[in-house]
């Protein structure tokens, strides 16, 4: 069988730093094919090549694509011949419409004049080989993120598309739609659409996959053939980091001391609907040189609640207490919340968490002006010595301080945010999904990182929809349904199993 994309001795440089050197990848027709590697290895760089963000002419190498060397100059010469990406931040207008969404650009219609019963009648068969039960007059923004992804792929599907290109595309999905988005992707196989499938999440990688290929460093390491056998997750990730990792998370002999953070009785409102309760008298505490861990199927109201913590960025506080060290603190205010020692690491890190248009350093020491600063006025030289310390320590992957964090890797780009925060000098750092969307090497770092914060004797709150991790790092684990705490255990004796019964016997009760 004929390849229906050959990417041959494809090499990328920007300034500085050699991005992709010599990377080949072949795709069959009707394949699954994922491409696996550590952030910052080239994987989105490559797909970029391919589709055309990158155009022909700013690399070297060839694409051959159904037998033909294309040369694409724009992301719309790539659509035109069938093939789409679809990008991990999805590229939808959420004030308009489904049917809006899926033919932006494209509208059918006569005389410029668009006919939207032909938009609204193609935008529903386009539904339903996505499984989207939504009217095509739906918002957008009202959808959740498994949804606009489905809208994504519709949209897709309208530009007859024959190699789709996925980029991290249950990052931010739950188990439920997650699984659902890789039936499909089966069911696409069956009608003879080839996928790139860019993950990592390796346990779904090798659920769906018919290949892999790994990369490294902008290199292509090996391609595993998943019919053979030979594509183990602990063989991935030999490839993707060049090394053995016997465990995926960095042991640590806990010290827990005396009770740091205490919050009794937080309940906040919903900003917008009026009485409805976002946390329900939510307490727990944190004890010096703890994790703890909080767990919970999405829309428990985890986030909500960190964030009304943290200076009451979310929602409109009803009542409730805080209190570090014994005594009660101000959280009013994102500023009277990192003074009283409380920092928040939020889950989107590229919209809330960084200012992308700015360096490493100016996102390194935002948090902490006046750590860097004499009489009100920034001292430059302080600056550029913080940021370098944190680049070193924290291993931020990049060509210098002064680069862009817009340019950075998702990996790299959760360590300066981390570094930020560090360099606030919180007692409690609230981690919201830290290692969402980052490869296996970058969680065992930021791993590792946690466990340095806690031998310090701080605290840490985690929150994490990935079981597996709350249990791999967390000392104690709350478990949170609709806004409130409906269980507590230590690590060592929680278990999925555990956790979900206590969800589902919680929803029993409130029946």
């Amino acid at each position: 069988m004929t390849p229906i994309l050959e990417m041959r001795h494809i090499t990328k440089t920007f300034p500085g730093v050699k991005a992709l050197s010599d990377v080949n990848l072949e795709v069959m027709p009707g394949e699954i094919h994922a491409l696996v590697g550590e952030n910052g290895a080239g994987k989105s760089t490559l797909m970029k090549v391919l589709s055309g963000v990158y155009p022909h002419g700013t690399y070297e190498g060839d694409i051959v694509y159904e037998g033909e060397v294309r040369r694409f100059a724009s992301i719309a010469d790539s659509e035109k011949v069938g093939i789409i990406i679809i990008h991990q931040e999805l590229a939808l207008v959420p004030l308009l419409s489904i049917a809006e969404n899926i033919f932006l650009g494209a509208e059918p219609g006569r005389f410029g004049i668009v006919d939207h019963f032909e938009a609204a009648r193609r935008t529903t068969e386009l539904l339903k080989k996505v499984g989207l039960r939504e009217h095509a007059s739906r918002i957008v923004g009202d959808l959740g993120v498994g949804k606009q992804q489905l809208v994504e792929i519709a949209k897709a599907l309208s530009k007859e598309v024959r190699l789709l290109i996925l980029d991290e595309p249950t990052a931010s999905l739950n188990e439920a739609d997650s699984d659902a988005l890789l039936d499909l992707l089966l069911e696409f196989k069956q009608q003879g659409i080839a996928s790139i499938l860019i993950s990592h999440k390796l346990n779904e990688v090798s659920r769906v996959a018919d290949r892999i290929t790994i990369l490294r460093d902008g290199t292509t390491v090996e391609t595993l053939d998943c019919s053979g056998g030979r594509a183990d997750e602990d063989r991935i990730i030999r490839g993707m980091v060049g090394r053995e990792i016997t465990d995926r998370y960095p042991k640590r002999t806990s010290h827990v001391g005396e009770v740091l953070l205490e919050v009794s009785d937080w309940t906040v409102d919903d900003p917008i609907i009026p009485n409805r309760r976002i946390s329900k008298s939510v307490s727990i505490e944190v004890r010096k040189g703890e994790v703890v861990g909080i767990a919970g199927l999405m829309g428990a109201g985890r986030t909500e609640f960190a964030m009304s913590l943290f200076g009451r960025s979310y929602g409109r506080w009803v009542k409730g207490k805080a209190r570090l060290d014994g005594r009660e603190i101000d959280v009013s205010s994102v500023s009277r919340a990192v003074d009283a020692g409380i920092a928040y690491a939020t889950e989107d890190r590229k919209t809330y968490g960084l200012v992308l248009g700015q360096d490493i350093r100016e996102n390194t020491v935002m948090a902490n002006m006046k750590g860097v600063s004499s009489r009100g006025v920034l001292d430059a030289v302080a600056s550029i010595g913080v940021a370098e310390d944190y680049r070193k320590s924290m291993r931020i992957r990049c060509r210098n301080i002064f680069q862009e964090t817009l340019d950075l890797s998702g990996g790299n780009q959760q360590k300066v945010v981390l570094a930020k925060w560090l360099f606030a000098d919180p007692q409690i750092l609230i981690l919201d999904e830290p290692t969402r969307g980052i490869d296996v090497g970058a969680k065992y770092e930021i791993y590792g990182i946690i466990n340095k914060l806690v031998a310090e004797g701080r605290g840490v709150l985690l929150i994490s929809s990935e079981m597996p991790e709350l249990l791999g790092i967390a000392d104690r684990i709350y478990v949170m349904d609709e806004g409130a705490v409906v269980a507590e255990m230590p690590a060592r004796e929680a278990s999925q199993e555990k956790i979900m019964r206590a969800i589902m016997s919680s929803r029993e009760l409130a029946r």
